[in-house]
């Protein structure tokens, strides 16, 4: 398993070059790539040019860090057809950008729109038709984050969609910090998803379903909205002695081929404490749950 860090918090303060060197001097071996406006930005074209790959590739090894995973966001599900044809080619430049940095992750939310989930998920497979010939080809591992507000949202239904692209290449990503909103237990979610979870990303939140459905009140009551946080280890409700506990039984921990991220994204006026926190108390729980350290 690999424990990467998610620079999120840092794209205000650093250069998409010096993300490599700020993730070593933090502790971690391992980096996401996450939408960035000089590299793949939220909903739109890849903006990095061969020569910025290279750069970039350039510094990772100058780091002595490796990239775990790349996380586009597009709306390759989207039920207007002219914006998911785009996130198609989207897609593609974004997977030749994966491979010339010699990354085999790939993580990504389901995207859509929950209150069109039908027209969505028809957009979905229609896009995995034309992707998934090109992810199999170049042996990418594409794992998918039931994400709030996406056309998926719960996590067996997630495993459902997944199971129906009926390919090896295709898993889940299971974000802690969704935990409340994909309606099933995290154990649930976990034993179906078995060796299709490769990726999960470490962040507390609150239960918005707390105090009899009073912990966050919005006006007019019964707004469609999605509250989750990115907070870090032990500022939420997420049971994480479940959570380590869920993937020591299902053998993620002891897998190659998984990756663990922190993504804590509440905490950027001291990002860098929260990231050596978000290391040690990791690696603590995995202590617990292995008898060892990873890294």
């Amino acid at each position: 398993m690999k424990i990467a860090l998610d620079p999120t918090p840092f794209h205000h303060s650093h250069g998409l070059l010096e993300f490599p060197q700020l993730v070593a001097d933090l502790g971690y071996k391992y980096m996401q790539l996450t939408p960035h406006p000089d590299f793949i930005p939220f909903y739109n074209h890849p903006k990095a040019d061969d020569a910025l790959v290279g750069g970039l590739k350039k510094a990772v090894a100058d780091a002595g860090i490796e990239i775990a995973s790349v996380l586009p966001v597009l709306r390759w599900s989207g039920p207007d057809e002219d914006a998911r044809e785009a996130a198609v080619r989207y897609w593609k430049r974004a997977i030749q950008i994966a491979v010339d940095l010699g990354v085999k992750t790939m993580n990504t939310e389901f995207s859509g729109r929950p209150e069109k989930a039908e027209e969505s998920e028809r957009a979905f497979y229609r896009s995995m038709e034309e992707l998934l010939p090109i992810i199999e080809r170049e042996g990418i591992d594409l794992l998918i984050d039931p994400h709030p507000d996406d056309f998926v949202e719960e996590g067996l239904a997630a495993i459902r969609m997944i199971r129906g692209v009926n390919s090896p290449n295709v898993g889940l990503v299971y974000v802690a910090s969704h935990s409340f909103h994909m309606k099933d237990a995290p154990l649930e979610i976990m034993r179906a998803a078995g060796d299709k979870l490769r990726l999960v990303h470490v962040a507390d939140t609150m239960d918005h379903h707390a105090s009899h459905g009073l912990r966050y009140i919005t006006n007019p009551p019964g707004n469609p909205v999605r509250v989750h946080q990115h907070l870090k280890i032990g500022d939420g409700d997420v049971n994480w002695d479940e959570f380590f506990g869920g993937l020591k039984e299902i053998g993620f921990l002891d897998r190659a081929d998984t990756v663990m991220v922190s993504s804590v994204f509440a905490e950027d006026d001291d990002a860098e404490n929260v990231s050596r926190y978000q290391l040690a108390t990791i690696n603590s729980y995995l202590a617990g749950a292995l008898g060892r350290t990873t890294s």
